[in-house]
């Protein structure tokens, strides 16, 4: 090689390296699908699952390494494993532990993007799913299988709102040898110590409460288990998961500040829904902290907050098209999926549609408080309430 290389080669080679010690708050952002090894032999001693060495973009950077140890530690796991959306964290766990012939059971209160992937299981490779009553507690030991592999639960059911037993489920679980794995997001990891109770596997929608920003999408598998982990990470590899370096950036960024809109959202929510409940349009506010949802008891047990998503139900008088005028008179509050960003969201559920036993009459609507001024929200639903 010359010693002046061509201006082409320049521009893609050159010999500067920034100085060690730079120090600031913000998580640096590291993009690369390669990653470089300084020769032969460090590329062949390292391992892909090794989180002290680098091997390919896919398997992490320093800045995907980084809100995985935050993102455990959030949750008092011990590893972590990012994919590209809560529903892919939640095939992670399902290609991780289930093969064909195994059977899964999964709360009747899922969210349905978990339902439609069981069901394609079942249908197409093998894997017996089954649902089971979100309340039934210790009962769950009845409905277990030689071949039930995994129990699903979610706590609370993120449009339904029941509070499942959690230390039951788990405990039945354990004693044939079942694995329970939660979807923890609508607590976001604050509110609930999901591997205290006895919970095996934690997955998160860090679309949520995590990016507080409605505009990332990503999903979390929490473990504290080292051979549960090693079959997860098997499975992230093999399904190919992986999350980009800017969106996991926006994720850390806003962390620090996730408990602060975390109780901002809780204390907005709690005082529209005890206000809801004076209201004669609303025949039931389905809001764990409050004694007329279905497992309020069991909250109060295990949880130490609430945020931000509840829903309501309609007076059985209100038919399903008055419903909608009312969910599209709000002004303030947007039609959409998700929850735990600033902007308040709305969405009209068909339960009848979603449930097979479903037993309420009224028409169910789903709330995700904001950051607004929980009066200006209040003022904005009793508008609605005219539309009626």
């Amino acid at each position: 090689m010359t010693d002046r290389p061509s201006f082409q080669t320049a521009l893609i080679h050159n010999d500067y390296v920034a100085p060690a010690g730079f120090a600031a708050l913000p998580q640096a952002i590291h993009h690369a699908s390669t990653v470089l090894f300084k020769d032969v032999a460090s590329m062949r001693s390292r391992n892909w699952q090794d989180k002290t060495a680098y091997t390919y973009g896919l398997h992490g950077t320093p800045t995907t390494f980084t809100l995985e140890a935050r993102l455990a530690a959030i949750e008092d796991g011990k590893h972590c494993l990012l994919a590209p959306s809560g529903l892919s964290a939640i095939a992670m766990v399902d290609f991780a532990f289930l093969k064909a012939g195994d059977d899964v059971l999964i709360p009747d209160n899922v969210y349905n993007p978990n339902r439609e992937l069981a069901n394609w299981l079942a249908q197409d490779f093998g894997i017996g799913a089954r649902y089971y009553d979100p309340l039934i507690g210790s009962g769950i030991a009845e409905l277990i299988l030689p071949n039930t592999r995994l129990i699903w639960t979610e706590a609370p059911g993120s449009v339904s709102m029941e509070v499942p037993d959690l230390p039951a489920i788990c405990q039945a679980a354990h004693a044939k040898g079942v694995l329970v794995a939660l979807d923890n997001t609508w607590s976001a990891g604050i509110a609930l110590r999901a591997f205290d109770l006895g919970v095996d596997i934690v997955m998160q929608a860090l679309t949520k409460y995590q990016s507080g920003g409605s505009d990332v999408l990503m999903g979390a598998v929490i473990t504290q288990d080292p051979a549960l982990q090693h079959s997860l990470e098997l499975a992230h590899m093999r399904l190919g998961f992986g999350v980009s370096a800017d969106d996991s950036y926006l994720v850390l960024r806003s962390l620090p500040t996730m408990k602060l809109r975390f109780d901002a959202h809780d204390a907005a929510a709690r005082k529209i829904a005890v206000w809801l409940q004076t209201r004669p349009e609303i025949a039931t506010v389905l809001h764990p902290a409050l004694p007329e949802c279905p497992g309020h008891d069991i909250w109060q047990r295990d949880f130490t907050a609430a945020g931000g998503l509840f829903s309501v139900l309609f007076d059985p008088r209100y038919s399903e098209a008055q419903t909608a005028r009312f969910v599209d008179s709000l002004q303030l509050f947007k039609i959409g999926f998700s929850w735990g960003g600033a902007n308040s969201l709305c969405v009209p559920y068909r339960m009848q549609n979603m449930r097979d036993n479903w037993p309420h009459q009224g028409q169910l609507v789903r709330l995700n408080i904001g950051l607004e001024d929980p009066d200006d929200l209040i003022a904005d639903i009793k508008q609605a309430f005219a539309a009626l």
